[in-house]
């Protein structure tokens, strides 16, 4: 398993949650909510993050449909994970299939006693955990990263 940070994204079209992990990759947690903004300000704030943690890699969960189908919400995160490749190069990105992380994320919630209308403020950086948490459990199982490489786009502005 390598070591060092991930930081981990769960693009939607209002928020986006975060979370990372320790430098050992053991423990995802969740860091915060970015609000979606049409002028690029989000992909700024979360090139900021993968900065401010050194991250040696970014994880972006990919929403394809439960057949595995392209939504407009896969092509969304595909777009934002091209655009924060090109702002935060040398560091990867990687789109991870993410199908069912809001539903597990909505039962852990509900397990750890949150009640409904508590949810929206935290249940994308939970999804984010879930996201980064299947993408280090798959690393360990294989020995290698998971999930499809973005190519960097040198020169995207958000």
């Amino acid at each position: 398993m390598r070591r060092g940070v991930r930081i981990a994204f769960d693009v939607g079209r209002v928020r986006i949650g975060v979370a990372r992990c320790d430098a050992e990759a053991i423990l995802a947690v969740p860091v915060l909510t970015l609000r979606r903004d049409r002028y690029g300000a989000d992909l700024e704030e979360a090139a900021d993050i993968v900065a401010q943690y050194a991250a040696v890699e970014v994880v972006v969960g990919l929403p394809v449909s439960l057949r595995g189908r392209s939504t407009s919400s896969t092509k969304d995160a595909r777009r934002w994970a091209r655009r924060l490749a090109g702002l935060i190069p040398p560091v990867p990105v990687r789109l991870v299939d993410e199908r069912l992380s809001t539903v597990t994320a909505h039962q852990v919630l509900h397990e750890s006693g949150h009640h409904e209308r508590s949810f929206r403020q935290v249940v994308d950086q939970a999804a984010a955990v879930v996201i980064l948490n299947q993408a280090l459990e798959a690393e360990r199982n294989t020995g290698a990263p998971t999930g499809e490489l973005v190519p960097p786009t040198p020169g995207v502005r958000p």
